[in-house]
């Protein structure tokens, strides 16, 4: 049986560092053991004066090293003439800096077999790369690079812009992005930061100029409103070197501003969620729609019990909603439930996908399904499958370096703390039928939203 232990050592110094990080804060989260007492992972924590964070976890026997830099803003943070900025400038920092070229960006990484990439999100947005051990110095370099000294060059947009407008014809092809994108607008308003596509809009990304980006770039782009995240074979001190000299370009690091609010948040007000229903038609073969309520926010300790109820409602084959509308009377090849979180909002639901003569019977299957668990809760069996999906699938999913740098890097930047795996299991673990009642009685009592994407 492996042990864990987790300990707190703020202030700890090492000699050998260089001045620039001589007042860095640097603690060791967790250590984990196996059977023979060999340690098998270790998690460690730097957060530099300017306020960056560097968050790693060291895996014995790990070749490969997997690199996350995450950057809290996402299309939340956009106003109605910047809507689609975060992504635009996503695609932007792969263009060239005054070191390297695109070419040179690609060149970089390809040439010792390493995978890069990036995404963005409506409150976050991650650069990513895993490489082989040998080369993360490198990695840290071109992502630095990126990071502090993208030209933003006036052809790059506009050659970018058309390349994102034909990502958003993709997504607009898609009936799942479709249906969310609507639900979304039902939910908090079209007109809404939360509300809007990520992607932005033909009309927003036309409009928009590299005197926007580059504004937005600034302003959002500073060390306290960033973190690294690294996992795999990696030497903790070795990375918060490489990272300083990487990210010292162009004065980056002696930026000493507070981290960027949201522009949502800045209200402290939570964002009311809307009800009712909307349409949208399209000439697809099936009829895609979401049945959605208001969740919790990524930050209610409620989260745990949501996830069981959520995986036993809809989280697999033996989930009630597969069995009920796909094996017992066959009405939908795609059903599962959903719950989405965060930091002042949330949203749960169901999606299914059917043909167009089944929606109504589907709906009403689904209602009384999810009438029914409000009223009621789960059963002891279900709590127990759904305790146990949920863990093992997290368990699972963090057997290679980059979901253990996605666990990382993104638990640091949203709840400002990352929780050891096993401190997680048994928050997983104490949930209670009450606990699952409780909840589902709150949110599936809330007011219905409901978004149809199909055939007119």
């Amino acid at each position: 049986m492996s042990t864990t232990s987790r300990t707190s050592t703020a202030g700890q110094q090492h000699a050998d560092r260089p001045s620039a990080v001589s007042r860095a804060s640097t603690r060791t989260l967790e250590t984990v053991r196996d059977e023979a007492g060999q340690v098998t992972s270790v998690v460690r924590r730097t957060q530099l004066p300017s306020g960056l964070r560097i968050v790693t976890e060291q895996m014995a026997g790990a070749r490969s090293s997997s690199i996350g830099v995450w950057v809290g803003v996402g299309s939340r943070d956009e106003t109605a003439t910047t809507h689609g900025a975060s992504h635009f400038l996503e695609h932007l920092l792969f263009k060239g800096t005054d070191e390297r070229s695109a070419l040179d960006i690609s060149i970089a990484l390809d040439a010792v077999g390493g995978e890069f990439n990036a995404f963005t999100a409506k409150e976050y947005t991650c650069f990513h790369a895993r490489v082989l051990s040998d080369d993360l110095p490198l990695a840290v370099d071109v992502l630095g690079d990126m990071i502090t000294g993208s030209t933003i060059a006036a052809p790059d947009v506009d050659a970018e812009r058309d390349v994102i407008l034909d990502e958003i014809a993709m997504h607009d092809d898609d009936p799942d992005d479709v249906v969310q994108n609507l639900l979304a607008a039902l939910a908090w308003g079209e007109q809404t930061p939360l509300g809007r596509p990520i992607a932005g809009t033909d009309a927003s990304i036309g409009a928009m100029t590299g005197a926007q980006i580059r504004r937005f770039y600034r302003r959002h782009y500073v060390p306290a409103n960033t973190v690294i995240s690294v996992a795999g074979a990696v030497d903790h001190g070795a990375l918060v070197k490489a990272v300083t000299k990487a990210f010292a370009r162009h004065d980056w690091l002696r930026a000493t501003s507070a981290p960027v609010v949201p522009r949502a948040l800045a209200r402290a007000r939570r964002p009311r969620v809307g009800t009712g229903a909307a349409e949208v038609h399209r000439p697809f073969e099936q009829v895609n729609l979401v049945i959605g309520r208001e969740g919790v926010t990524r930050d209610d300790e409620r989260r745990y019990a949501l996830g069981v109820l959520n995986t036993a409602l809809g989280g697999g084959t033996s989930s009630r909603l597969f069995q009920e509308v796909r094996e017992v009377r066959g009405l939908a090849y795609s059903v599962y439930s959903f719950a989405s979180q965060y930091a002042d909002s949330g949203l749960v639901g169901v999606a299914v996908g059917c043909l167009p003569d089944r929606t109504e019977e589907v709906l009403a299957v689904v209602r009384e399904l999810l009438t029914t668990i409000a009223a009621e809760g789960i059963t002891a069996d279900e709590l127990a499958r759904g305790k146990g999906q949920l863990v093992g699938g997290m368990i699972l999913g963090l057997e290679d370096s980059g979901s253990r740098m996605m666990r990382l890097g993104k638990n640091e930047l949203v709840h400002g703390e990352v929780l050891g795996i096993d401190e997680v299991i048994a928050r997983v673990e104490a949930v209670t039928l009450d606990d699952v009642r409780e909840v589902a009685a709150e949110v599936f009592g809330r007011p219905e939203l409901l978004a149809v994407v199909g055939p007119a």
